[in-house]
């Protein structure tokens, strides 16, 4: 049995590095999702509106999140949620409120470290930087210099000659702080001045900013046969991606009449997963429960009609896992080892690091089917703690049944990333499957 939806093949991955490419920040990455969510025939809906019920797809917009959904013709208040969760942040280095800094001839940038990045990946690394604009009158601008702006030189070996036989010790405060110039002073406001200028702005416009660095260098195909790609903030961009081009795909043929959707097919693409979830745009607060109830309501529907909604529901929680690392295979667990290029992982853990049972597996294993697509299991040794995802945040708040799944990679948290080129298509297929119902 195959997915009557989607065929997605290479040309997803093509795709997937120009969104990469084109969201250095969370800020990005949602507007280039909603853009290709307009061009589907989606439309943006404020949260300060009334919201009317009516077939067809919308999407909410806050900060770095974004929560769509396609309403099919003939939904009834009741009808139950088919979510695809995933999250649109990557651990960086950010700019600190008082940014400019320097010393001994230098002129440096300011940062703190967010998320747990692998630091050395950030050394040497011509980077860009890129976010969010706050402006006096009120509204944001994104900005992006794109092209080689800082660069975080690492200590030449002459002048610490035990880091190859003991290893690299960074100190995150020392350590990380991005040359952009040669002066002998610290100019007060003159990195925001210059992203003003940059941005067609008047001096003084903005009064707020969340900045962050990014590599410059382009997503590039890797390996004899190309069968690899390299690239930056895989972890989490991938699933947003693959998740966007999926109800894209089903949204699409609804609308078109080749399929009759009995659920609702939702993205939701938070902020601040790397942190804990913990805000107004994470995983952890409430943007996806009022964007649920509130269709619900919109329908004409009551708490009951939410209950049995939600109680219906299954969420995918998509994000990056670990691919078996050839030169550290010892890290793995001896009989799950997750091949690049085998197809989506499904990541369990008894510990409810992951949101995975076996009633969840099963629903995975039946949108794999569907689509045609290989999956492989993923636990962690048990001698290595278990990270987590959104998944089990979402199964808690919600009440809704969750299931962890994603791509295996390599070098998860470094500034480039590398997955298998057929991977990201294969995981957007097992998603339009899914979504399908």
């Amino acid at each position: 049995m195959s997915s009557t939806v989607a065929r997605f093949d290479r040309g997803h991955t093509d795709d997937l590095m120009t969104f990469l490419a084109a969201s250095p920040s969370p800020y990005h990455a949602v507007a280039n999702a909603a853009e290709r969510l307009e061009k589907a025939g989606f439309r943006q809906v404020a949260e300060t509106d009334a919201w009317d019920g009516t077939a067809g797809g919308r999407y909410v917009l806050r900060g770095g999140a974004i929560v769509a959904w396609y309403v099919p013709e003939g939904a009834e208040p009741h009808t139950p949620f088919r979510i695809v969760g995933a999250h649109t942040d990557s651990p960086n280095l950010r700019v600190k409120p008082l940014p400019d800094s320097g010393a001994h001839g230098w002129r440096q940038v300011a940062v703190e470290i967010y998320g747990g990045p692998l630091l050395n990946s950030w050394l040497d690394r011509d980077l860009g930087l890129a976010g969010r604009l706050s402006l006096r009158d009120g509204s944001t601008r994104l900005v992006n210099i794109d092209r080689p702006l800082l660069r975080v030189p690492q200590l030449a070996i002459h002048l610490d000659r035990s880091v190859s036989s003991e290893g690299l010790k960074l100190d995150k405060q020392r350590h990380l702080q991005p040359i952009w110039g040669l002066g002998n002073d610290v100019r007060d406001g003159d990195l925001i001045s210059f992203l003003e200028r940059e941005s067609g702005l008047d001096s003084g416009d903005v009064t707020g900013w969340d900045l962050m660095t990014h590599s410059v260098e382009a997503p590039a195909y890797l390996g004899r046969d190309k069968e690899l790609v390299a690239g930056p903030r895989m972890d989490n961009l991938l699933s947003v991606h693959a998740a966007a081009a999926a109800l894209v795909a089903i949204a699409t043929a609804e609308a078109a009449g080749d399929v009759t959707l009995p659920c609702i097919p939702v993205l939701a693409a938070f902020d601040h997963e790397e942190n804990g979830s913990q805000s107004d745009t994470g995983a952890d607060g409430p943007l996806l429960g009022s964007v649920l109830e509130r269709s619900v309501f919109a329908r004409g529907g009551a708490y009951e009609d939410r209950a049995r909604a939600f109680a219906g529901s299954v969420c995918l929680s998509s994000d990056t896992g670990h691919a078996v690392h050839p030169n550290y295979a010892e890290r793995h667990d001896p009989t799950h080892h997750p091949r690049a290029g085998g197809g989506p992982i499904l990541k369990v853990n008894v510990n409810n690091r992951y949101a995975t049972d076996g009633a969840g597996r099963a629903v995975f294993a039946a949108a794999c089917d569907k689509a045609g697509v290989p999956f492989q299991s993923f636990v962690s040794n048990n001698s290595m703690p278990c990270g987590t995802t959104i998944g089990p945040i979402t199964a808690a708040r919600h009440g809704i049944k969750t299931v962890d799944i994603g791509v295996a990679i390599l070098s998860m948290h470094s500034a480039r990333e590398l997955c298998a080129a057929d991977d990201p298509y294969l995981l957007a297929n097992s998603l339009a499957a899914f979504l399908e119902g």
